[in-house]
């Protein structure tokens, strides 16, 4: 017998994008009664906060009503989203050498920019991706996100000929627009495909395994094209490959997820707040490039720390603006304590990790004389390692409270780079590298997925 008042009391809450019906997936940042209001009258008896539920029966289950190969497919084409994105990532850092001698550049601080460019963007636009989305349907944003990718990739190969690192920067610049596209309207088709339960467990801990199989495997074959043939190469492949899947989307995605299915019987519709857009896209962009450009430039020069003042100034207009607009990308009414504590360490995190990537790799490459290809190769064992993760993380999000998840993988964060930062000049990989990146790379995903 299905007893809703020990289901409320033992089972924690869950974000409205992981249901699966056809709602917004930001809908938990609305309005609590817009939710209510839309959503289907069992989700609104099992989230009342007094009383058992009217109707004692189990709540209905939506269905894909497609063959067990489609799904297959469908949830493949959805979940290397995320490894799309990671390679992305990867192809840049790896032979970054090779990329920076192509193109003329010798200075360490506008190599630092092929990969900053990329992440500057995917970090920047997805705070609107995922509300375009709602508004014109996640298949479709997905679709548009492989081939918007794909283009640019094209681009930045093209950029052997044109010979200026500037011009490859804006190239990266806009593949990290593509990526922050399939990122989160991926996520939120695998909210509505799922109801709660083992299989949506186990189809979002693959997408969360998908980041460090992604970051290898656009090192690998970043590195095989850079050294072994030509590097524009590597972009032109990723280039082909994305605009497979932007087919593949098509046919893999199931129409009950498409965008008529998605609005059906919808009244309301999300609105979009361009102001609060167009400030925090500007604001992070600015904040970004200063950091970026100060290595480079030093803070004392004008244009660096007045790029930092507007986009300061900039996120402050954005909160404002977030605090009465109509349609808010991010509500300030939810930003409590908890979660704005929340935020604040998987941001961290994710920042460390960033920086061990990137000095790690820097490291092997110029101290210890190593190939981006002998590096690669090094950093495969992350690849298990994120599979493990993949299941550790479905376990412990379900066993254990999301606090000792995050203490767990931001303690892991510390040991990793800490084994990382003592290891010597000359000293076998086995040593500590290796375990470095079975630490960094087993529980990076646990805050995140």
């Amino acid at each position: 017998m299905w007893d809703g008042r020990s289901k409320r009391e033992t089972a924690p809450d869950i974000p409205a994008i992981y249901n699966h019906s056809g709602m917004r997936s930001t809908s938990f940042l609305m309005d609590q009664s817009t939710m209510q209001n839309s959503a289907p009258e069992w989700m609104s008896d099992r989230n009342s906060v007094a009383g058992p539920p009217r109707d004692p029966t189990p709540p209905p289950h939506f269905s894909l009503n497609i063959s067990t190969l489609h799904e297959i497919l469908f949830v493949g084409v959805v979940v290397v989203a995320q490894l799309m994105a990671l390679a992305g990532l990867g192809q840049a850092i790896a032979p970054m050498k090779i990329i920076a001698a192509g193109l003329g550049v010798d200075n360490p601080g506008e190599e630092a920019w092929f990969a900053a460019s990329f992440s500057l963007t995917v970090g920047t636009f997805i705070l609107i991706s995922g509300r375009m989305g709602d508004i014109l349907g996640h298949k479709r944003m997905l679709i548009f996100g492989y081939f918007f990718l794909g283009v640019w990739s094209g681009f930045a190969g093209f950029s052997a000929y044109v010979a200026d690192h500037v011009f490859f920067d804006i190239c990266r610049g806009f593949q990290g627009v593509g990526a922050a596209l399939i990122v989160p309207n991926a996520l939120a088709l695998l909210g509505r495909a799922y109801p709660p339960g083992i299989k949506k467990n186990i189809v979002f801990s693959l997408f969360g395994a998908m980041a460090p199989w992604g970051f290898v495997i656009g090192a690998l074959f970043a590195s095989l094209f850079a050294e072994l043939t030509w590097w524009p190469w590597l972009f032109w492949s990723y280039a082909f490959t994305c605009w497979g899947l932007s087919i593949f989307a098509v046919i893999a995605v199931p129409k009950s997820l498409a965008h008529d299915a998605q609005f059906a019987g919808r009244t309301d519709r999300p609105g979009m707040d361009w102001t609060g857009s167009i400030l925090g896209v500007s604001g992070l962009i600015l904040v970004n490039v200063a950091w970026n450009n100060a290595p480079l430039f030093g803070w004392d020069t004008p244009h660096v720390y007045f790029l930092l003042i507007i986009g300061l100034l900039c996120l402050i207009a954005f909160v404002w603006v977030e605090a009465r607009a109509v349609s808010p990308l991010i509500p300030v009414s939810v930003l409590t304590k908890p979660v704005v504590y929340t935020m604040a360490l998987v941001g961290i995190g994710w920042g460390s990790f960033g920086i061990w990537i990137h000095f790690c790799w820097r490291f092997l490459l110029e101290v210890r004389g190593q190939t981006p290809l002998l590096i690669s190769a090094e950093f495969v064992p992350a690849m298990i390692c994120g599979l493990l993760a993949a299941g550790v993380t479905g376990f412990m999000l379900t066993h254990t409270p999301v606090s000792f998840t995050i203490m767990v993988s931001m303690l892991a964060f510390f040991i990793g780079e800490l084994v990382a930062a003592f290891q010597p000049a000359h000293q076998t990989y086995w040593a500590q590298m290796f375990i470095s990146i079975l630490i960094m790379r087993k529980f990076y995903t646990l805050p995140t997925p």
